[in-house]
């Protein structure tokens, strides 16, 4: 019993003890999509609040932002050259992977903390878990494995996938900013923001936010449609399609 109770008094100390906090928000909780949508840039801006416990010498922090999206299923598929034509040879399948990841600091990732916390903490693009289906297993692999790596490319090519390592800015020692770019095609759904605080390397408070993507107006509609009356949303697509085969051949005709 003594034990455990010193052990719940050391976590209520350690609780206690929390030196700054975190206080932060982004410019746009809500980004509505439509049909002339090419992207935009949210900024998330913030403060690091200082208390009684905080360490006098304490004056320099390092921050690390991280932007995830909506979680799906992907798939990355290998092409060769086979017989003078490209085909699938294999494929990885990523399971609920985020469709949209970025990672800010203020400085490079690997001077701020130790691998070790890097790793646990998921800081960087290399240390972010990203679960595959490998035959039977349900594992992430080394960074450098090609299927990976594949895909953290091509995600990166489309805006999707980032790591800036300046993007933070600290306007004063404790006043923050970042910008968090979102491409034409970024995906719907809610986004969340993790905000890291560090101090020689150690881990000392964080907090998270939230966005939201949403469409609006005719693509929101043709979207709820399809989601919710896929045999209408079905019928209604083959109507206009074969209308519009018709009207071209009648533009077309020859006499």
């Amino acid at each position: 019993m003594r034990a455990v109770l010193a052990g719940l008094l050391i976590l209520l100390l350690g609780a206690s003890a929390q030196a700054e906090r975190l206080i932060v928000s982004v410019s746009n909780h809500r980004v509505t999509v439509t049909p002339n949508y090419s992207g935009e840039e949210l900024v998330l801006f913030g403060s690091v609040e200082k208390d009684a416990a905080t360490p006098a010498d304490r004056s320099a922090y390092d921050l690390v932002v991280t932007v995830m999206g909506p979680r799906a299923d992907m798939v990355t598929r290998r092409k060769e050259r086979e017989f003078g034509i490209w085909i699938n040879t294999d494929y990885r399948q990523f399971l609920q992977v985020p469709s949209y990841l970025a990672l800010f600091a203020n400085r490079p990732f690997d001077v701020i903390t130790s691998p070790e916390i890097a790793r646990r903490q998921q800081i960087g693009l290399n240390n972010v878990l990203l679960t595959q289906r490998v035959g039977g297993d349900y594992a992430d692999v080394v960074p450098n494995d090609a299927f990976r790596s594949a895909f953290i490319r091509l995600r990166t090519q489309r805006g999707l996938y980032r790591e800036d390592a300046s993007a933070v800015t600290f306007l004063t020692p404790t006043l923050f900013r970042t910008g968090i770019p979102l491409p034409a095609e970024v995906p719907i759904g809610t986004y969340e923001v993790e905000i890291k605080l560090f101090a020689n390397g150690a881990l000392v408070g964080k907090t998270e936010t939230a966005f939201e993507i949403v469409k609006v107006g005719f693509e929101q509609f043709v979207a709820t449609t399809a989601r919710q009356n896929g045999l209408v949303y079905g019928l209604v697509t083959a109507a206009m399609a074969l209308m519009t085969g018709w009207m071209a051949s009648i533009v077309f005709k020859k006499d």
